[in-house]
């Protein structure tokens, strides 16, 4: 059974919050002050409850990627998430973005870490997007995701990455928007965007956007200055 971080009265208890409850399932816990504060700007009304499973990660390295075995282990906790109230449920690590996909019950919206942002960045109108990241992995992951979601799109955006130190300022490149590649660069797509001129989509807050508009029935706001996973 996963940490709960705010414990969850199960659904057959017959109890219903005020407020649409959200659950941000994470693999680490960087993601999750992130993933909280993406709701708190862009979905206020939503209750965060974080299920956290430190586990995952280190399971998925030593496995070599995402097995059944972890695939299941996700949608248990999709499934106890869902039986304890959430009306949504976001899923912060990207590795698990396939688990998300793959789900047809569509009565409780699951969201992939990073593909809200995706999304965004794609219609956003750019032709050039810069991926940035802390590591190498993340880099080369997100790309990959983001090129593959272009081409299903049939988006000319290109995407070019660059691995930045934490605090660093980097070139834009020439590209006309930026994409953070990991929920732990999320507080800082304010400061990035201010500074080099150009939106920035992060993955938490344009997640939160996503969820208020599938769960609250509220239309979309326009992905903005401020919009990927760990």
């Amino acid at each position: 059974m996963p940490s709960a971080h705010g414990q969850a009265p199960s659904a057959h208890t017959g109890f219903l919050s005020v407020r649409p409850r959200i659950a941000l399932i994470s693999a680490t816990p960087a993601a999750v002050g992130p993933a909280v504060d993406g709701l708190a700007d862009a979905f206020p009304e939503a209750e965060p409850w974080n299920l956290l499973d430190d586990a995952l990660l280190t399971d998925a390295a030593a496995q070599g990627g995402l097995t059944p075995a972890l695939t299941d282990r996700m949608r248990r906790l999709i499934t106890h998430a869902v039986e304890g109230g959430a009306r949504g449920v976001l899923l912060t690590c990207s590795l698990f973005g396939p688990v998300a996909a793959a789900r047809t019950d569509a009565h409780v919206p699951v969201l992939a870490a990073d593909s809200a942002a995706f999304a965004a960045a794609l219609a956003g109108g750019h032709h050039r997007v810069l991926v940035l990241a802390t590591f190498p992995a993340a880099l080369d992951d997100c790309l990959e995701r983001f090129r593959d979601a272009a081409r299903a799109a049939h988006s000319p955006t290109e995407a070019v990455g660059r691995v930045i130190a934490p605090g660093e300022r980097p070139d834009p490149a020439g590209a006309d928007a930026v994409l953070l590649a990991q929920y732990s660069l999320a507080p800082r797509a304010d400061e990035l965007s201010a500074a080099l001129g150009l939106p920035v989509h992060a993955g938490p807050l344009a997640a939160a956007r996503a969820l208020r508009a599938a769960v609250g029935d509220i239309p979309a706001v326009g992905e903005g200055g401020a919009a990927c996973s760990e």
